[in-house]
């Protein structure tokens, strides 16, 4: 993936729009696509169709969804939306969006929990438990898979590596996050980049909520 291994960042404040314009970055390549999209105010994404699902993690702003069935869908900041297979959709924001877009293949695995075109909090998919790390497979295939995470108190993840690179989404709370012999505090709204192999460890002195996301190619 296109970002600095074992540094806290975030896809909102490090994409910006250009008044007038839309831009995408694309930080991951293949049939699992990952790009940054950046919408200044006013701006719109004209209808078009895909052969695949879009899973939209908002990251600022407001956006508009709109073309499939004669739906729209608004998000706010934090919300998601999985965008239904093969539909016509459009997109358009009055006061500026960025968000992170992930195709999903029809066949990949995608949580019931989910239910394609509506809005959602990632955050809400899973609560906390006393004195648990409850997680759950919000989609994936044998190349990639977003996991969302709920820590208690005084919980963690013991030093591993990954067998892929990964992003984490924080969203709720804070944590320590130790990469390769560094701790980091990491808080909602920030994200933190491991490549593949990098050893890390997750320490959460109080409740902390995160999304995964691991490539695997």
């Amino acid at each position: 993936m296109k970002e600095d291994a074992g540094k806290v960042f975030s896809i909102a404040k490090d994409n910006k729009a250009l008044e007038g314009c839309t831009i995408s970055k694309e930080v991951h390549g293949g049939e699992n696509y990952i790009s940054y999209f950046s919408m200044a105010k006013g701006t719109d994404i004209s209808v078009e169709l895909f052969p695949y699902y879009k899973f939209i993690i908002l990251a600022e702003g407001e956006l508009e969804v709109y073309g499939f069935v004669g739906s729209t869908r608004r998000l706010r900041e934090s919300e998601s939306i999985v965008i239904p297979f093969n539909a016509p959709v459009g997109m358009k924001t009055e006061l500026g969006a960025v968000f992170t877009e992930i195709a999903v293949r029809k066949d990949d695995f995608m949580n019931r929990a989910v239910k394609a075109g509506e809005v959602f909090q990632l955050g809400n998919l899973v609560q906390y438990q006393d004195g648990k790390i409850v997680n759950m497979d919000v989609v994936h295939n044998d190349k990639m898979k977003f996991v969302v995470m709920a820590f208690d108190a005084g919980t963690g993840l013991s030093e591993h590596a990954a067998p892929g690179e990964a992003i984490i989404f924080v969203l709720d709370g804070k944590a320590i996050i130790g990469y390769e012999g560094t701790e980091h505090t990491i808080k909602a709204g920030e994200n933190f980049y491991f490549a593949k192999a990098g050893k890390h460890y997750v320490k959460a002195e109080k409740k902390f909520k995160m999304g995964l996301l691991l490539t695997l190619e």
